[in-house]
């Protein structure tokens, strides 16, 4: 049950997805200092929401490493249109204020992970 309350409400947990708008975009994604996923979403879209659950469910696993923002287009259109986006849900992958990636539609955890691996590596840990 826990899984689907997190895929679908989710607990607050580190890493949990931030809202971004047309007016904090520039500064919350393309001026980060870490590489930056973007969800574009809509509340009345059900892929969306599962989308939106399976980022909260990774999230913890990448806090530090990498940031996630949600933009719902239907409140900021400005920056759905400058970002070309056509269907939702929508996954930008952004490093240093540019688009390194991108998927459309309902994306399998597997592949999200693989893609924010290749955004942001995790760190090499050698031993002493």
């Amino acid at each position: 049950m826990s899984i689907f309350k997190n895929l679908l409400g989710g607990a607050d947990k580190p890493g949990k997805p931030m809202e971004a708008t047309d007016a904090t975009f520039d500064e919350d994604v393309l001026k980060s200092e870490l590489p930056v996923l973007v969800d574009f979403w809509s509340p009345t879209c059900m892929p969306c929401q599962v989308m939106g659950g399976l980022m909260r469910e990774l999230g913890p696993e990448y806090a530090g490493r990498v940031n996630i923002y949600k933009v719902n287009v239907s409140q900021n259109m400005t920056t759905a249109m400058r970002f070309r986006i056509r269907s939702i849900p929508t996954l930008v992958f952004i490093r240093n204020g540019r688009i390194v990636d991108q998927l459309t539609g309902l994306v399998p955890m597997d592949t999200l992970r693989q893609r924010l691996d290749r955004l942001a590596p995790a760190p090499v840990v050698r031993e002493s």
